[in-house]
């Protein structure tokens, strides 16, 4: 316990001496993160929404995202390194693949099993296409795609760190300084925000999930 304490102070009085830097290094962490899950909702949602309702669009991107989950947030940062160089492209692009596949499986889940009870009264009633998709659909469908959102923004706050080894910054700096130097504190300094981050993320999305659950 005291060596934890000593190590917590260490990391706090580390951070008091880097302020600037920690602050830029939060800064960068927020929008790696911010904009590798926009861009997978932006494009994930649409996919799902056609997945659910197209045949031959489900096995083909479908089978591909299922291929993307397995492949390491790692590798595919180094892969792009060549394509890409080491830049913040290569960690955004890596972290983007990393957040489709749970906000795609799981839009295309929520679209796919919607009641077609419901989708025929609405129908019934006079509704155009979009109108029963913006009205009906997706508000039905939303609380099953903010838990694949929810997934995805865990995962990437936490795979985020890995843009330290591309030059990106972020927090994974001082994951990355605090292992090179045998520093625990400096270490710390980078972890303990990560999973402060994450907790965040979990506990807002959690309570959006329950903010807009049909009621039963």
């Amino acid at each position: 316990m005291e060596n934890l304490l000593g190590i917590l102070t260490h990391a706090w009085e580390y951070g008091l001496s880097h302020a600037s830097e920690f602050e830029q290094a939060l800064g960068d962490h927020l929008v790696l993160v911010g904009t590798a899950l926009g861009i997978s909702i932006l494009l994930c949602i649409p996919l799902g929404i056609w997945t659910a309702r197209s045949r031959l669009a489900s096995l083909t991107i479908m089978n591909l995202i299922n291929a993307l989950r397995v492949i390491p947030s790692l590798a595919v940062l180094f892969l792009l390194i060549p394509i890409l160089g080491l830049n913040t492209t290569s960690a955004t692009v890596a972290l983007t693949v990393l957040a489709m596949p749970p906000i795609l499986i799981n839009t295309d889940a929520a679209f796919r099993n919607l009641d077609p009870a419901v989708i025929e009264a609405a129908q019934g009633m006079g509704m155009t296409a979009g109108q029963v998709l913006r009205r009906i659909e997706f508000p039905l469908a939303l609380p099953v795609i903010l838990t694949g959102i929810r997934t995805a923004a865990v995962e990437i706050i936490s795979s985020a760190t890995l843009a330290a080894f591309v030059g990106s910054g972020g927090l994974g700096i001082y994951i990355t300084r605090g292992f090179a130097l045998y520093d625990y504190g400096i270490l710390m300094l980078g972890a303990a925000p990560v999973a402060l981050l994450t907790l965040i993320a979990e506990t807002i999305l959690a309570l959006l999930q329950r903010l807009f659950q049909p009621p039963a």
